[in-house]
C-alpha cells in the first residue's frame, strides 16, 4: 500500500510512524510514539527533504519508489543531520547513487563522520537558491535549533517551509498528517513537551529564527516530527514565541524526592498553604516516579517552582540530582523558586539546592525549610512561609 500523501501538487509526505521506540534520543519517553517526516518534491528535478530513522528504511524506500515509478532522485536536502533524520541516507544512495547532497558547511563534516560520505556534495549558504524547474528551493540557516548545522528550506511558489525539527512534536500521525486532521488537544502535551525537552535550551536561537522566518509568507510548515501545519500556523508560531521567551503562567510545580514519606508530607503541606492563598494551578511530581521530561514541561509552563529532597548518602537524592542537572543544562529562565528538605542526621540536600540557586539565577522566594524526620510545628510553619511567599510572587 502506498503510504505517501500529497501535501501540495507534486509535493509529498513520505514519512513513517514509529510506535515501537520507547525513548526518544534514548532518554525522553514516547508513550504515543513518534513520526519521522520526510518529503519529496517531484519537478523537472526531484528532491528529497530529509530522510528517516534507519529502523524504518524499508517502508521509507518503498514509499519513495511507489511515487517515482523508476524516476531518479536528483537532490537530497539535509536540513538536520541527527540520525533520526539522516539514518536512511546510505540506503537512499544505494537505490539512487547519483544523488547530489545539499547541506551547509557544518553539515558535511557530520555526514563524513556518521556515514563516510564525502562526494556529490553541494554546499549552500544563507539565502542561496536552487531551481528544480517550476519550483525553487531557498535555504536559510537556523543554527542551534537544535544542532549547529540546522537549516530550513523554503519553496516560495507553494509558500511551503520545510522546518526540520522546528515546530515538531512527539506522537505518531494516526490517520491524518495535517494539523486539521489530527486531535491537537490529544497531542497538546506532546507538542509542548517536544519543545521543552528538545528545543527548550535554545530560546535565543529560536527567537532569532522566528524573526528571520517571519519575513517569509508561509502557508504550510512541514516539520520532521508531528503534524504538518496549515490551519494553525499562527498558533504554533505564537507558542514558540512564548516558550522561547520563557513566558509562564501563575502556577507552581512542586517536585520532591522522598524515601519514607516525610519529604512528601512537606510537599503536601506546602501545596495546601498555596491553595489557601488562592493558587489553583499546582502540579506535584515525585521525581522517583515521574520522568524529568514531564516535570520540565510543567516548569516551562508555570512560573513558580518548589523543590524538595530527602538526604541520601549525606547528599541529595539521585533523582532530584538528575532534575537539577537537567534544568541547569537547559538554562531555563524567568522563574521563582523555593526549597525544602528532610534529613535524619548530618548532611542533606540543602547545600546542593543552594548551589543550584546560585547557578540558575532564579529568585529564591523564602528561606528553605529543612526538617529532621517527622514534621514539627516549626517545620510546618517554615513550609507555610515558603507557600505564602511564593503565592505573593505569583498573585
Amino acid at each position: 500500500m502506498n503510504q505517501a500523501i500529497e501535501i501540495k501538487e507534486n509535493i509529498f509526505w513520505i514519512g513513517v510512524n514509529d510506535r515501537r521506540t520507547h525513548l526518544f534520543e534514548n532518554y525522553w519517553p514516547l508513550p504515543k510514539g513518534v513520526a519521522y517526516n520526510s518529503y519529496l518534491i517531484v519537478d523537472e528535478k526531484v528532491a528529497v527533504i530529509d530522510t528517516v530513522e534507519r529502523s524504518r528504511m524499508e517502508d521509507y524506500i518503498e514509499n519513495l519508489e511507489n511515487i517515482l515509478q523508476g524516476k531518479k532522485v536528483d537532490y537530497l536536502v539535509i536540513n538536520h543531520m541527527e540520525p533520526d533524520h539522516s539514518g536512511a541516507i546510505k540506503a537512499l544512495l544505494c537505490h539512487y547513487p547519483d544523488i547530489t547532497i545539499i547541506g551547509n558547511a557544518k553539515t558535511f563534516p557530520m555526514l563524513q563522520n556518521y556515514y563516510g560520505i564525502h562526494t556529490h556534495l553541494l554546499e549552500v549558504k544563507e539565502g542561496n537558491k536552487l531551481s528544480l524547474g517550476k519550483r525553487e528551493l531557498q535555504f536559510y540557516m537556523a543554527p542551534m535549533l537544535h544542532w549547529p548545522e540546522t537549516m530550513v528550506t523554503y519553496v516560495p511558489e507553494d509558500k511551503v517551509l520545510f522546518s526540520g525539527d522546528i515546530f515538531g512534536a512527539f506522537g505518531t500521525l494516526d490517520g491524518g498528517i495535517f494539523d486539521d486532521q489530527v486531535d491537537l488537544e490529544y497531542l497538546e502535551e506532546d507538542i509542548s513537551r517536544y519543545y521543552s525537552n528538545i528545543v527548550g535550551k535554545y530560546g535565543v536561537p529560536a527567537q532569532t529564527a522566528l524573526k528571520k522566518l517571519g519575513a517569509l509568507p508561509v502557508e504550510t510548515i512541514c516539520a520532521t516530527h508531528g503534524p504538518i501545519w496549515r490551519s494553525h500556523i499562527k498558533d504554533i508560531i505564537a507558542k514558540y514565541d512564548k516558550w522561547s521567551k520563557y513566558e509562564t503562567e501563575p502556577g507552581v510545580v512542586i517536585a520532591f524526592s522522598s524515601m519514607y514519606g516525610h519529604t512528601e508530607r512537606m510537599a503536601d503541606c506546602i501545596a495546601r498553604y498555596l491553595t489557601k492563598k488562592g493558587v489553583r494551578k499546582i502540579r506535584i511530581h515525585d521525581t522517583s516516579k515521574t520522568h524529568p521530561s514531564y516535570i520540565i514541561n510543567d516548569i516551562f509552563r508555570y512560573k513558580g517552582v518548589i523543590l524538595g529532597s530527602c538526604a541520601y548518602n549525606g547528599g541529595i537524592f539521585p533523582t532530584m540530582e538528575t532534575l537539577l542537572s537537567e534544568l541547569e543544562n537547559m538554562g531555563v529562565k524567568n522563574h521563582v523558586v523555593g526549597f525544602f528538605a528532610n534529613k535524619t542526621w548530618a548532611g542533606g540536600a540543602v547545600p546542593r539546592f543552594n548551589q543550584f540557586a546560585e547557578k540558575i539565577k532564579w529568585e529564591v522566594v523564602s528561606p528553605h525549610a529543612e526538617a529532621t524526620g517527622a514534621l514539627s510545628p516549626s517545620d510546618e510553619e517554615n513550609c507555610r512561609n515558603i507557600a505564602y511567599a511564593m503565592a505573593a510572587k505569583l498573585l
